[in-house]
């Protein structure tokens, strides 16, 4: 019998090895191929053009969605500086230019918070999950971890801006924690966590 299939509107096969990991208990269980768009043989043009998190990974989803006949599981994540007035926000993957690097992002970032004064570096990481079905029912989940900005980038696992991304509660930078730990405390994590629940819910009646 064929695995089921669920596809993930990315091309980034370094977020679904993570995403994968975070789910893994949930797809053995249920016998499920967590799936690319490339493994999928989708090409899409999406174009996020939403005014939340929440918007844009539901623009993904229902998009590839109408492209195959799986379930598909979308993202939009980002990271909010309250001292910058919520930025960059929906925009993290094009702050400053798509092709600009993290370490210059991450040292503009630490540059523009330089007279920010203790209580003023607050930041939180965002990440909404959505899910297209089949028969067009869409279902979000939101994951928030939040901490403050870093005077200086530490750390070598993560990637984006988990260098200056510093969370009291351990004492580091996401990019100083595990991998393990990372996907544990981690927004995407969270929501994944929270939608794998619900996916429980959906497979476990049918």
């Amino acid at each position: 019998m064929e695995k089921t299939k669920i596809v993930f509107a990315t091309g980034n096969e370094g977020k679904l090895n993570e995403i994968r990991e975070i789910m893994r208990d949930f797809l053995e269980k249920y016998d499920i191929d967590l799936i690319s768009l490339k493994d999928a043989g989708i090409d899409a043009d999406i174009v996020e053009n939403g005014s939340t998190f929440e918007e844009n990974s539901v623009i993904k989803a229902k998009t590839v969605s109408e492209l195959t006949d799986c379930i598909v599981l979308a993202d939009d994540s980002g990271l909010e500086i309250d001292y910058m007035n919520g930025a960059p926000g929906i925009y993290s993957a094009r702050f400053l230019g798509k092709d600009t690097s993290y370490d210059v992002k991450n040292n503009y970032i630490i540059e523009k918070l330089a007279d920010a004064k203790e209580g003023e570096r607050e930041a939180r990481f965002v990440c909404v999950i959505a899910c297209a079905f089949p028969d067009g029912k869409i279902l979000t989940e939101r994951g928030v971890v939040c901490g403050e900005i870093a005077r200086e980038q530490t750390g070598e696992n993560g990637f984006g801006f988990d260098p200056i991304f510093y969370v009291p509660e351990f004492g580091c930078t996401t990019a100083e924690l595990s991998p393990e730990k990372k996907n544990e405390i981690s927004h995407r994590g969270r929501a994944l966590m929270g939608m794998t629940k619900k996916l429980e819910e959906y497979f476990g009646n049918r």
